[in-house]
């Protein structure tokens, strides 16, 4: 990886590479871990252009692309929409990571860091005391990225099934200051 890359927020006009890296992303991840049926309905719920388009509008909800050269290697997923998944959250100002997807091809290269620690220079910029995200359970690789970066597994769970395939996610958190 060279030096020259910028990270940039998304606009309505990234909706085709938006569902590109997150179908992509989706379906190198969780892939073989439901049904055909399951992972079709899954990607239509969450990728499709109208749904895509109405969060790359909302003003609360941040798409930050990683472009390195001419390539998109992945994007995530800032919200700010104060909702929390649970106690241990509501005494502080938070705001969740949704997604950090990065293309296969790009793992093991700083993308994945870099764009965490402009998550991290985001919500700090902004006050937030605390960050947090929801990880699969068996995502061993991406548990491990995010403890690296300072998360700690609340051991709050947070159900995510794939279709009719049930599936448990956990709550990570990591303290700004």
């Amino acid at each position: 990886m060279n030096d020259y890359f910028c990270i940039r927020r998304g606009e309505l006009s990234d909706v085709a590479l938006l569902q590109d890296i997150g179908i992509t992303t989706f379906q190198d991840t969780f892939g073989g871990t439901c049904t055909r049926e399951d992972m079709r309905g899954v990607l239509e719920k969450y990728f499709n252009t109208a749904q895509c388009a109405s969060e790359l509008k909302d003003q609360d909800d941040y798409f930050y692309f990683f472009d390195e050269g001419c390539i998109t290697k992945g994007y995530m997923r800032i919200n700010e929409k104060q909702s929390y998944p649970f106690d241990e959250l509501k005494n502080f100002k938070c705001v969740e990571l949704v997604r950090l997807y990065v293309r296969k091809e790009y793992h093991g290269t700083p993308v994945a860091t870099r764009l965490m620690e402009f998550a991290f220079d985001f919500a700090r910029q902004n006050a937030y005391d605390k960050i947090y995200l929801s990880v699969w359970e068996y995502n061993f690789k991406a548990r491990g990225f995010y403890e690296k970066m300072g998360f700690v597994n609340s051991g709050e769970k947070n159900d995510f099934p794939l279709g009719s395939t049930p599936q448990t996610d956990y709550w990570f958190v990591k303290d700004l200051h």
